[in-house]
């Protein structure tokens, strides 16, 4: 995904795991976060994840402005195994209100935690 201009950075805390078998033998995550991302206040949602050391990922959120407003997201993505208990994650967000916005992140499972950096999308 082509990215310019940094926007800042996000990071989310794991509130509830949710695994179910997934299409063709894989697993599938349910994962419910919930943190702050520059720009967007705090922030609520739900990642599915499809695969295993790899797959695919979607992302379906709400932010609650810092000026009372909310603005909501869905995007895919993708994750990788990189190395123990980690995951590099890279996505493309469509918010409501007509942004286009590339993550990169990184998912420490052992902490439940998720962090990363939000870009412009070119």
């Amino acid at each position: 995904m082509a990215k310019g201009k940094a926007l800042g950075e996000y990071s989310m805390k794991t509130t509830s795991l949710t695994i179910s078998p997934g299409p063709g033998g894989s697993t599938l995550i349910q994962g419910n976060f919930e943190g702050t991302a520059s720009g967007f206040g705090t922030i609520l949602g739900t990642a599915t994840f499809v695969g295993g050391n790899s797959g695919t990922s979607d992302w379906c959120g709400v932010a609650y402005l810092d000026n009372g407003e909310t603005n909501s997201a869905t995007g895919k993505g993708r994750y990788e195994s990189i190395g123990k208990h980690r995951w590099r994650t890279e996505g493309l967000l469509e918010t409501a209100d007509g942004q286009s916005i590339v993550t990169e992140g990184e998912i420490d499972l052992a902490t439940r935690s998720w962090k990363g950096k939000l870009f412009e999308k070119v």
